[in-house]
Formats: C-alpha cells, structure tokens, sequence
C-alpha cells in the first residue's frame, strides 16, 4: 500500500496552477507552472497527514482520481507514519497500548507518529509488526523526465 494522492491541477486567473487533492479536501496550493504546483502540493499533502493524526481523525488511502489527475507521493518516513497511524485506528489500538506492546513510553510512540521526526524506520517496522502489520519497501521506475539519461 502507498499514498500516491491525485492532483488536480487548475489554472487559476493569475496565471498560476491552482492543486487540490480530491481525497484531502483541505489541501489547496499552487505554483506558477506544473512542477512548482506538484511540488507545493506534495508539501501540503504532508501537512494535511500530519494534521490528521494530531486531529485523530481519518486518513484516507488514495482513490485513482480522473483521468488528468497527476500523482503525488509523500515521502516514504511520512507515508510509513500515516499508514502506522491507519493500521493503529484500524485494530483499536492506542498510543499508550503501543506502548505496553512495544515496551516504550508514550513519547516515543508520539514521535512514531510526528511525520517532522526522523523516526528509525526499524522503530516504524516494530510497532507495524506488533499491530500484526509488515514493512515491506519496493523501488519503481519514476516518471521518464526523472530517469537519468544513458
């Protein structure tokens, strides 16, 4: 499972691309072209999953979007904290039950959780196993303009 949201890109009056994501609805940004908007708008999706798990509210998986929708990911600490905080919601366990299970204090399962905490990714890995959850890390081919050149 990745968050790899879609974007809408929009050009807005000022001559800017206005990005929202369809699954974030809080998510609004822009850039003065399409990589710019891309990039403000993978910031904002961050911004938004941090939010989420401080509010304790739902974090949504990615839908497909529309056919011009462009894809964003988050980066991979971040996506591992937001889907860590999904598994958590989704078999009813809570921070200080991590804990006991983990056999750490309540602050260490909050920086678990603070995607602006560079977090062990064997720390993130141990409290997904404990949840009956796996890591599993894959490596695709991006998008053609990012490949190097042979």
């Amino acid at each position: 499972m990745s968050l790899i949201y879609p974007v809408v890109l929009t050009p807005d009056d000022n001559g800017t691309l206005l990005a929202t994501c369809p699954d974030l609805p809080e998510v609004t940004s822009f850039g003065a072209d399409t990589d710019e908007a891309l990039a403000h708008a993978a910031d904002a999706i961050e911004e938004a999953l941090a939010a989420r798990i401080a509010h304790r509210e739902d974090i949504p998986l990615p839908s497909k979007g529309s056919r011009r929708a462009k894809r964003v990911s988050v980066p991979a600490l971040t996506a591992a904290k937001a889907l860590l905080y999904r598994a958590m919601r989704e078999r009813a366990v809570s921070k200080s039950e991590l804990g006991r299970r983990l056999g750490v204090h309540l602050p260490q399962i909050d920086r678990l959780l603070d995607v602006r905490h560079a977090s062990r990714l064997s720390q993130i890995e141990a409290a997904l196993s404990a949840l009956g959850k796996e890591l599993v890390v894959e490596v695709r081919d991006g998008p053609a303009k990012r490949r190097d050149a042979a």
